[in-house]
């Protein structure tokens, strides 16, 4: 799509600027990244008053406490937290920095596209592996860790979007992940849930992940390729094919490319096996069946996939 350009009035763009080279030079320091992330969404929130008036002993609500203890990523827990086999040291800072990244998205500063791209690109470079140029990260995008995302150059993801790094994900150059789609790097045992298996993902260099679509763990999505909304991929997709369907089949060459591609009766092979990424937990592992089932135990499936 062709887009013109933007930009903000002279002022606000210097006081944007501004606070966005703060906390980037405060994360690139040796600062506790909890304070850094806990006083950006004091001011972000704008509840430095009442964080003043607490910490100089005045009273304060209970409820107005919780909020103010709440800006703090070391006073919150995410889901990813309860993960078994995540890296415990990297998750340290994985967390402050996801935390800053969701909570920023609560703002209403969330909504100016212009200083928000320019924010989450600015978290990326600190959180992801490996962050590319000129990313456009929108609102309401989630992920599992963030340390086990390579995202490429030029790259564009849409709102409400799931990058599941439990396994290991990368994102190409030139690639769009359209609104409400999945992706995921693991996948859970069919007859016993709680075993958990993780993958590394792939969508290669221009491809196209559109609408509310869901790309399975130890996929590859093929350079050029295109996923059509509310497909799910269960299946390797080959370069410059269009896949649309659950599971995804594909359909369609790009035109212009019949030349290059594999025929259109290829792709579709399941190699998440070759893909695994093994893992192994601490004998001392203080675990819990969050069903309440006995662990070791047989275990009777609901329903069979």
């Amino acid at each position: 799509m062709t887009k013109v350009h933007v930009s903000l009035p002279e002022d606000a763009e210097e006081g944007l600027r501004a606070f966005i080279d703060e906390v980037d030079g405060r994360l690139d320091s040796d600062e506790d990244t909890c304070l850094v992330v806990r006083d950006t969404l004091i001011d972000l929130f704008g509840d430095r008053e009442a964080w003043e008036r607490w910490q100089s002993g005045k009273p304060v609500s209970p409820a107005t406490k919780v909020r103010l203890q709440g800006y703090d990523p070391c006073n919150a827990t995410l889901e990813a937290e309860y993960y078994a086999e995540k890296d415990e040291e990297q998750f340290k800072r994985s967390k402050h920095l996801q935390w800053l990244w969701r909570q920023f998205d609560a703002t209403p500063m969330a909504d100016n596209v212009d200083f928000a791209l320019r924010f989450r690109q600015m978290l990326a470079n600190h959180l992801f592996e490996d962050a590319g140029d000129n990313l456009r990260i929108f609102k309401g995008v989630t992920f599992s860790y963030g340390h086990n995302i390579s995202i490429g150059d030029n790259t564009v993801i849409h709102d409400d979007v799931h990058l599941d790094d439990r396994g290991k994900l990368t994102i190409g150059d030139r690639v769009s992940i359209s609104d409400g789609a999945h992706i995921y790097t693991h996948s859970h045992d069919v007859v016993d849930q709680t075993e958990v298996r993780n993958y590394h993902t792939e969508i290669r260099d221009d491809a196209r992940v559109t609408f509310d679509a869901m790309v399975n763990a130890g996929t590859v999505v093929g350079e050029n390729a295109i996923v059509g909304a509310r497909s799910i991929v269960q299946g390797d997709v080959p370069d410059h094919h269009v896949v649309v369907g659950a599971p995804a089949k594909s359909v369609r060459i790009k035109p212009g490319f019949e030349d290059v591609a594999e025929p259109l009766d290829a792709g579709g092979e399941k190699r998440a096996d070759e893909r695994e990424i093994p893992y192994t937990l601490p004998d001392d592992l203080d675990a819990f069946d969050e069903f309440g089932r006995t662990l070791g135990g047989p275990v009777k499936p609901h329903r069979s996939e």
